[in-house]
C-alpha cells in the first residue's frame, strides 16, 4: 500500500484532507477483499471503495493516473511515521505528477502550494 495525498500531510505539508487515499497493489476487480478485512475492523461502507473507520474516510484507489506501475512507484515511497506506524508515502514530487496528469479542478488548485511546499523542503535539505 502507498498512502495518496496524505503523503504531503505526512511529510509536514501545509494541508488538512478530508479523506486518506490508500494506493492498493490489486486489479480493481478484487476490491471486496480489502472491504472485507475493513468490515472484520469495525468499518462503515460508504461506497464501493470508500469505508469510515474511528471516524477517518479511507478512500482505496487501485490504480493512479499519470504514474507508473505500482511497483516502480513503490520502490521510490519515502517511509514515513503515520498513526505510530512506518507507511510508505509517494514523494511529493510524484504526488505532484498525478495530480497534473488528471487535471481536476481540485488537483490544480493545490498544486501551486505543493510545489512551493517541495521547493522550500529542498531548500530545507540542502543546508
Amino acid at each position: 500500500m502507498i498512502v495518496g495525498m496524505t503523503s504531503a500531510v505526512i511529510q509536514g505539508g501545509p494541508f488538512v484532507t478530508l479523506d486518506v487515499d490508500i494506493w492498493i497493489d490489486l486489479p480493481s476487480r478484487q476490491y471486496m477483499r480489502v472491504i472485507n478485512i475493513c468490515h472484520q475492523l469495525g468499518a462503515s461502507l460508504l461506497g464501493q471503495c470508500l469505508v469510515s473507520i474511528n471516524d477517518v474516510m479511507v478512500n482505496f484507489l487501485y490504480e493512479v493516473h499519470g504514474l507508473k506501475t505500482f511497483r516502480t512507484e513503490y520502490r521510490k515511497a519515502r517511509w514515513c511515521q503515520w498513526q505510530g506506524e512506518e507507511v510508505a508515502v509517494l514523494p511529493l514530487d510524484r504526488l505532484v505528477a498525478s495530480k497534473e496528469f488528471v487535471g481536476r479542478d481540485k488537483d490544480l488548485a493545490v498544486l501551486p502550494t505543493l510545489k512551493k511546499f517541495m521547493r522550500s523542503s529542498r531548500a530545507a535539505e540542502e543546508k
